[in-house]
């Protein structure tokens, strides 16, 4: 199962995983366009692996890789508790 965590401000999209039996939470990224369809790229926390990265400039990857090191305890956690919503007793 897949969680929404976050989206910024140029409409890219976060979501994040549960947390694997291995210990990694997949973090996804995608961001709409008009050419390509969707943009998109996938990181696994806590090791920061990133696969499958698709319309995206290493600039931008360099630029998301920031977002989910600043939030990856947030991340992390929430995988743990089955997404933000249940984290937070939402």
């Amino acid at each position: 199962m897949m969680y929404p965590f976050m989206t910024l401000n140029d409409n890219s999209e976060i979501v994040h995983s549960e947390t694997m039996p291995d210990g990694r939470v997949k973090v996804y990224i995608e961001k709409p366009d008009p050419k390509l369809c969707f943009r998109h790229a996938t990181c696994y926390l806590p090791g920061y692996e990133w696969e499958d990265i698709y319309g995206f400039s290493e600039e931008d990857v360099a630029r998301y890789q920031e977002v989910i090191e600043s939030t990856a305890h947030l991340i992390l956690q929430f995988a743990n508790e089955g997404g933000f919503e249940n984290a937070s007793s939402i």
